[in-house]
């Protein structure tokens, strides 16, 4: 989010009512009661209003606030590109990036010619050694692979780094698109896409049947995105001599030479899905050196086509975007141009935002917020739960004693001088780029853990709390209204980032952030009697989402199980965003401001920071892959509370209203 006082809706009215509450009143729909409806109370002038962009499947709080970013970066990137900058410079480099993407005149002119190399490479491929060792080489440039892999802490000795091998081969965005019939439609639209783009491409079309009869063996072997989240599930740490048992007839060492690794980096590694590993095996025993000829042709031109001609890039916007999400246009080309930067040198673009856009004084107030929600939940553990028993509360105080808060900037920046950019030269960053990424993960294996080490850009409109650190990062762009306003009261601010800031910690303690003990390590540390406690609360939480109905998808209900981790951060983050509130007004006790009490501004600001809608094929698209609930049930998990309950008088037969004894309570 870039700096801006605008609202969710967009406008600058009400600007007097913003300094003093931080309530964006315009917003609000005073024909619904927030006993009936939280989210639509808050919300509902808005939605009723507000159509999303041409270029967006989504849009609301979180949107607003990276459009905001994206321009105040684009501001930026220009003057980069505009610059004198001395060569190799970060400002250099964000420039002559930018330059090469914005150079679609010269993309025109060269076609296809940046992937004939690599073609020509496909047809020579004679054996699955080939096959393999050309993935790896190409996966070091950026185009996707049978696997994905990354280094981090490992889960079991989080000091050191580990790398991870994760399943991936397919197209389409998740397994049961290959095997649902509500996917058939899409299936049917992918394979004609395939065609399409090959055929621009100067290829076979003829290829997409074969590539889609692979990519549908290889996603039987996939695991679905629920058992995909199981942290127990997926620590698999094996030696290389067991990942060779596991995948018969697979030349690793092929794989290794190509991506630029040598043999320790799988001795041991982390494969999540073991039994992808080998369904992967199979398939490449049993299908002939044609069929994987098809799907690396298809993988390098689906990967590529974003930068080369505008047919192509226009043909892969039709099928991601219109297909998948229901986006009518294609984003401008300055707005690619800027996601380029960002996903490749994004520390770089970062730094120069942090300089421009994100005052100290705001990341003072954040520390006294962070301080408060910790705080809060040190009382939480110390006054008993009903649930956690006392050496469970000793391990979970111990654990958020141990807590790191990260906020606004890392204190060092990544250092990209290795990477060769080139204003005339847009695949070739792309591929320079990625190595240099490869090469970065693949030497920290092994080595001890970067604890100042970010994983997302301070330009970033988002947070996380990542279990193998034990930390909390919130990124400058995310310190803004309606999250986060310093010159607001604080009651909006608590219901803001304060819940945000409880629902990243609260991960620490959810069904999969509470397998990992205060100095990250994935062991268990419960007592069994308060894990079974717990998992009864979480399938209570499970059951209660699995009822609900999305207002921008009618007729389709939301995954519980799917969603059970964030759905505990969003409920113990309001709860302890409301008892950081209570401990803040020890101090400064919030008056009652534009009609409204300190209490009820609170969840106010809870609900506006989900102001959002999306498009019914994106909110469909959204149920089957996303952890996350809907914007208007995140909202309105709030009728779990008592306080809530208290705060605005619903009784029984009002639409939020909730029998004590159907409420979950976790913290």
């Amino acid at each position: 989010m870039a700096i801006t006082r605008r609202t969710c809706a967009g406008t600058d009215r009400f600007q007097g009512e913003r300094m003093k509450s931080g309530l964006a009143l315009e917003n609000f729909d005073r024909s619904v009661r927030p006993q009936d409806n939280l989210f639509g109370f808050v919300n509902g002038t808005w939605r009723e209003q507000t159509e999303i962009p041409s270029d967006r499947a989504r849009f609301g709080s979180f949107d607003r606030l990276r459009e905001a970013s994206e321009a105040a970066m684009r501001e930026i990137i220009q003057d980069a590109a505009q610059s004198d900058a001395e060569a190799g410079t970060p400002r250099r480099k964000v420039g002559d990036l930018y330059t090469s993407f914005m150079d679609e005149a010269r993309a025109e002119e060269l076609g296809v010619q940046p992937l004939a190399d690599d073609l020509a490479k496909v047809e020579a491929a004679q054996s699955s050694s080939d096959v393999l060792r050309l993935i790896g080489q190409w996966q070091r440039t950026g185009v996707s692979g049978f696997v994905g892999f990354y280094s981090i802490a490992d889960a079991k000795d989080p000091q050191r780094n580990v790398l991870y091998v994760v399943q991936d081969g397919i197209g389409l965005p998740d397994e049961s698109y290959y095997r649902e019939d509500a996917h058939a439609e899409v299936r049917e639209q992918y394979v004609a896409h395939i065609g399409r783009l090959l055929g621009l491409a100067g290829l076979d079309a003829g290829l997409a049947d074969t590539v889609m009869a692979l990519e549908t063996r290889l996603a039987k072997s996939h695991w679905d995105r629920v058992k995909s989240r199981d942290a127990v599930k997926t620590y698999n740490k094996l030696s290389r001599a067991e990942i060779e048992a596991l995948t018969p007839g697979v030349d690793w060492d092929a794989w290794l030479d190509g991506i630029g690794a040598d043999a320790t980096v799988l001795d041991p590694a982390n494969v999540e899905q073991p039994s992808y590993l080998t369904g992967f095996a199979e398939a490449l025993r049993d299908e002939p050196i044609e069929t994987w000829r098809a799907w690396l042709t298809w993988r390098l031109v689906s990967d590529r086509a974003s930068y080369l001609t505008k047919a192509m890039v226009e043909e892969q916007f039709d099928f991601a975007g219109r297909t998948l999400s229901g986006i009518p246009e294609l984003k401008e080309r300055w707005k690619r141009g800027v996601e380029l930067v960002e996903s490749l040198i994004g520390e770089a673009a970062g730094q120069l935002y942090v300089e421009k856009h994100f005052p100290p004084h705001a990341k003072e107030r954040m520390v006294t917020l962070v301080a408060n929600l910790l705080e809060a939940f040190r009382r939480d553990f110390e006054g008993g739960l009903p649930w956690m028993g006392e050496q469970t509360q000793a391990k979970a105080l111990d654990k958020l004693s141990k807590f790191t808060p990260k906020i606004g900037y890392p204190d060092e920046w990544k250092d990209y001088s290795a990477i060769e950019i080139r204003a005339d030269d847009l695949v070739g960053n792309v591929a320079r780029a990625a190595a240099w990424e490869v090469d970065r993960m693949l030497n920290r294996v092994g080595e001890e853990v970067d604890s100042q080490e970010w994983f997302m850009t301070p330009q970033t409109v988002n947070a996380y709390y990542m279990p193998v650190m034990n930390e909390i990062v919130f990124p400058a762009a995310i310190l803004q209204p309606p999250f986060f306003d310093v010159d607001a009261d604080d009651a909006v601010n608590y219901g803001g980032i304060g819940a945000v800031i409880g629902h990243e910690v609260g991960h620490g303690f959810d069904d999969q952030g509470s397998r990992y003990d205060g100095d990250g390590s994935l062991t268990d540390w419960w007592t069994e009697d308060d894990r079974s406690a717990f998992d009864a609360l979480a399938q209570k939480l499970i059951e209660q989402f699995n009822e609900l109905e999305p207002l921008d998808a009618p007729g389709n209900k939301v995954n519980g199980e799917l969603t059970v981790g964030e759905n505990i951060g969003d409920l113990g983050g309001l709860t302890i965003g409301y008892k950081a509130f209570q401990i803040a007004q020890e101090q400064t006790p919030s008056p009652e401001l534009d009609g409204f009490t300190g209490n009820q501004r609170f969840f106010m600001g809870w609900a506006q920071v989900w102001c959002g809608k999306a498009r019914e094929a994106e909110a469909k698209r959204l149920l089957t892959i996303d952890p996350h609930s809907p914007t208007d049930q995140r909202a309105n998990v709030a009728r779990n509370l008592t306080e809530f309950h208290e705060t605005f008088d619903v009784q029984p037969g009002d639409a939020m209203h909730l029998a004590e004894a159907d409420q979950v309570r976790i913290f």
